[in-house]
């Protein structure tokens, strides 16, 4: 049987203000058009504002290459902060695309949990952290107490 694992990825900064979305009480948030604004980054290929994940152009690739299920891509707009200029004023930022996950969390390679919680099959996970995702926290799925 095949192993799940919860995964909260950097968060390198949020939404910005070209972001589209729609906010129904009682209803999940729906994003229509997402603006990633950077505020910071530790340099990881994987990235979240919740319930919205972005991944860099070549994570992208190997993610379709390795036919991974629930998940799709789609553009995303990026800009830097002031705070992130000031920081990193040398720093370019990275070419990424949406990680729109569909799937069924315990089921598919990638799923969204209640909470808004990332959950991505053992064969997913062992990917990020051969490309490069060295800032996220780990757990197993079903979550642990005290993140629901």
């Amino acid at each position: 049987m095949p192993e799940f694992y919860v995964l909260e990825p950097e968060v390198a900064g949020g939404f910005g203000e070209n972001t589209i979305l729609t906010r129904t009480p009682g209803k999940p948030m729906v994003v229509h058009k997402l603006h990633y604004q950077f505020d910071g980054w530790l340099g990881d290929p994987l990235l979240e504002t919740a319930p919205c994940y972005i991944v860099s152009e070549s994570l992208a690739q190997g993610i379709e290459r390795a036919n991974f299920t629930g998940v799709t891509f789609d553009e995303v707009e990026v800009t830097a902060s002031d705070q992130f200029r000031d920081i990193y004023p040398n720093r370019q930022l990275p070419n990424v695309v949406w990680l729109k996950v569909d799937g069924t969390p315990g089921s598919d390679d990638f799923g969204i949990a209640p909470g808004l919680h990332l959950v991505v099959s053992e064969r997913a996970l062992r990917f990020f952290g051969e490309n490069g995702v060295s800032h996220a926290e780990i757990a197993p799925f079903p979550m642990p107490k005290s993140w629901s």
